[in-house]
């Protein structure tokens, strides 16, 4: 892509949200925060606008996009059947880091939904993320604001490392909440189907809906050839550059391993573990009793681990429920899958 002056923006200041949703209402690109992760926000209902992402991220034209609304009104004009489900997941999480996948009408685009007849949906809690919804005065697509691939951005200096003179704004709202991806769950489906954890946890989804199930590509890959019905199910997301494998076994074990490897490698570890490390490049994402700052951390650290310039990198991962699931998720994509038990 040819290069552009990128815009910066505060969203603190009501001139600059307004800004943001004069140039979203005009097909441009704005990168905003939200409470999970920044997302690269495009008018949902302008199919060339939508494909601007695309283009801009290096995004697979197969891989859905999720669209923010800031009303829960507004989930009528983008699906055709919101089921019971579905109305009482919106009652409980929203807003909050909640996708619903759900039939679409046809006024969405077959570019954000990937040509697949549902389309997902988010209501995002930071207030600055439903001004600039608001602002712009139409529902918006936004993946995560990063090339495709790369650590999610939690900041806006992340997004800056990424698109810096590729796209139109960025907002500016500080750090991020959560720190990973609204949970997805596909009402579309009977019984609905949890299609990527987040931070609305399954053990807190099936106090609300008891027959949820767990697509089986939240714990693998997809087939080949399979058409993912959510963002992030097919592809390897949120890695750093060097090969990154998961070790699992005791951190004395773990530490050993990586130190016999070919160097220079770089360890991703626990604040608890950081002295069983010693001696070898290693960065600390939090505390694996507070399965939150895990989650807050781990994109940051898996960018600030790919700085240290290692030939291979290794993580430490939670193996609990809850949050724990949703940052194991992401860290077993970030390393296509390769875990070693030590």
């Amino acid at each position: 892509m040819s290069r552009i002056h990128t815009v910066h923006l505060t969203a603190s200041s009501p001139d600059d949200i307004a800004a943001a949703g004069r140039l979203l209402r005009a097909g441009r690109l704005v990168a905003m925060p939200t409470e999970t992760v920044y997302g690269l926000a495009a008018n949902a209902l302008d199919a060339s606008a939508v494909v601007r992402i695309f283009e801009a991220k290096g995004r697979p034209a197969d891989n859905p996009l999720i669209v923010h609304i800031a009303e829960p009104e507004a989930l009528t004009a983008l699906c055709r059947e919101i089921p019971p489900a579905a109305l009482a997941l919106a009652q409980r999480f929203w807003p909050g880091p909640l996708t619903l996948v759900l039939p679409r009408r046809a006024i969405v685009p077959d570019a954000v939904t990937a040509g697949l007849s549902t389309v997902a949906v988010r209501l995002p809690a930071l207030p600055a993320a439903r001004a600039v919804i608001r602002a712009a005065g139409t529902p918006l697509a936004a993946p995560s604001a990063n090339l495709s691939g790369r650590p999610s951005p939690t900041t806006a200096d992340h997004v800056r490392a990424d698109f810096e003179g590729l796209i139109d704004a960025i907002l500016d709202g500080g750090p991020c909440q959560w720190g990973i991806e609204s949970t997805v769950v596909s009402v579309a489906h009977h019984p609905p189907r949890l299609l990527r954890p987040g931070g609305v946890t399954r053990e807190s989804l099936c106090e609300v809906i008891p027959n949820l199930v767990v697509d089986p590509a939240v714990r693998g890959e997809p087939a080949d050839g399979e058409t993912p019905s959510a963002p992030g199910m097919k592809y390897r997301h949120y890695a750093p550059r060097a090969p990154l494998t998961i070790l699992r076994g005791p951190a004395v074990r773990a530490a050993d391993y990586a130190r016999s490897r070919p160097g220079p490698v770089a360890v991703l570890c626990f604040d608890e573990e950081w002295n069983d490390f010693a001696g070898l490049a290693r960065v600390s994402y939090g505390s694996r009793s507070d399965p939150l700052s895990l989650a807050r951390s781990l994109f940051d650290a898996l960018r600030r681990l790919d700085a240290l310039n290692a030939r291979q990198l290794f993580a430490r991962c939670p193996e609990g429920g809850g949050v724990e699931a949703a940052v194991r998720n992401r860290l077993r994509k970030a390393a296509g899958f390769q875990t070693r038990d030590v």
